[in-house]
């Protein structure tokens, strides 16, 4: 039953998730809420452990939540579920829009998924910014403004982004350095 239920959460997501890894975490919230498969931090786990490793971060984070649920068997079922409509959708459109690609709503509707793909991938971001930069559990629970953010990480986050612009090195350095100093600082 639980394979059953991993596969159509995912199915779900797939089928409503456009724009790459960060625009499925609004559906991974709305999952962890209804499901408590994982929590919130989870969720920030999975989107650094995703972005880490090869593959597409969707599937990584699929895989990673269906092995945490199921082992193995979750492990292949959650990102099929994540996948399938994809799969689907590609082979219906591609009949279809060969045929109309010079239509002017293909062409409009087109363009309204790049804007909503755009707004959920800015949402997410925002998810993530929250997650490493606020801590909004332990602000809930003591009202004290100076417990709302963590400072190191903030400060962390801007001398990565100065040192990003100054030496434009490849993403995957700063992603393995900023590993091995939030292992070494506890991050």
């Amino acid at each position: 039953m639980i394979l059953l239920q991993l596969y159509w959460e995912f199915f779900k997501t797939g089928l409503f998730t456009i724009g790459g890894g960060l625009a499925t975490l609004p559906f991974l919230y709305e999952m962890q809420a209804k499901t408590h498969w994982f929590t919130v931090n989870d969720i920030a786990n999975m989107v650094a452990v995703s972005e880490s490793t090869p593959g597409p971060m969707g599937v990584n984070m699929a895989t990673f939540t269906g092995f945490t649920i199921a082992g193995i068997p979750g492990g292949i079922i959650a990102p099929l579920g994540l996948i399938t409509p994809s799969i689907i959708i590609i082979i219906l459109v591609a009949n279809i829009l060969e045929r109309f690609k010079t239509n002017k709503y293909v062409q409009y509707a087109m363009y309204g998924l790049r804007a909503a793909s755009t707004g959920l991938i800015f949402v997410a971001g925002l998810s993530v910014a929250q997650i490493a930069f606020l801590q909004t559990d332990l602000f809930a629970q003591t009202h004290n403004m100076a417990d709302l953010f963590r400072p190191v990480a903030i400060i962390f986050g801007i001398l990565l982004f100065i040192l990003y612009k100054v030496t434009k090195k490849h993403p995957i350095l700063y992603i393995l350095g900023s590993a091995v100093v939030g292992m070494v600082l506890l991050l």
